[in-house]
């Protein structure tokens, strides 16, 4: 296979890989009980639900360039410690969801969330080495998982 339908492939499976983790939680969304998110205390500066589904999707095609950029660079020795730590993260955000909504537990969610930020950190400053518009676009999934963590700890502390 000559490399531009090589490179688009490869960012077709990259896009893949991140959206089977965001299935994952939303199979784990979809198994809940919804009336029970419904219950919980919120704060005011909670944002509308159907806000959710866009700003995810965003930030997971974000992601997955963000890999591909990286992955190009695979014959680099950055670059297979790098791909581990986006894996790490990509698992730590899949668990939230399931640890938030279907054990229904935003303790253990906060304990997950924070882990994730620290993982999502890690992965910026390793993909920086190797390529620096891949660390670019994962500063909006730093930023909205900072918020996350903020709405993940005021509705634990409310709740």
């Amino acid at each position: 296979m000559n490399s531009a339908p090589r490179k688009w492939l490869e960012l077709a499976v990259w896009i893949a890989i991140v959206f089977a983790a965001a299935l994952a939680g939303s199979l784990a969304m979809n198994l809940s009980d919804p009336s029970w998110y419904a219950s919980l205390h919120k704060p005011a500066w909670n944002p509308p639900a159907w806000l959710f589904g866009p700003v995810w999707s965003i930030l997971y095609l974000l992601m997955a360039v963000s890999a591909w950029l990286v992955w190009r660079q695979r014959g680099r020795p950055q670059c297979r410690p790098a791909i581990t730590i986006f894996a790490v993260q990509l698992l730590l955000n899949a668990a939230w969801t399931s640890l938030f909504f279907a054990l229904q537990s935003p303790a253990a969610a906060m304990a997950d969330i924070s882990l994730l930020w620290l993982a999502i950190l890690a992965t910026i400053g390793a993909f920086l080495r190797i390529r620096p518009l891949a660390a670019l676009l994962l500063l909006p999934y730093l930023l909205w998982v900072s918020f996350a963590w903020m709405l993940n700890l005021a509705i634990w502390r409310m709740n």
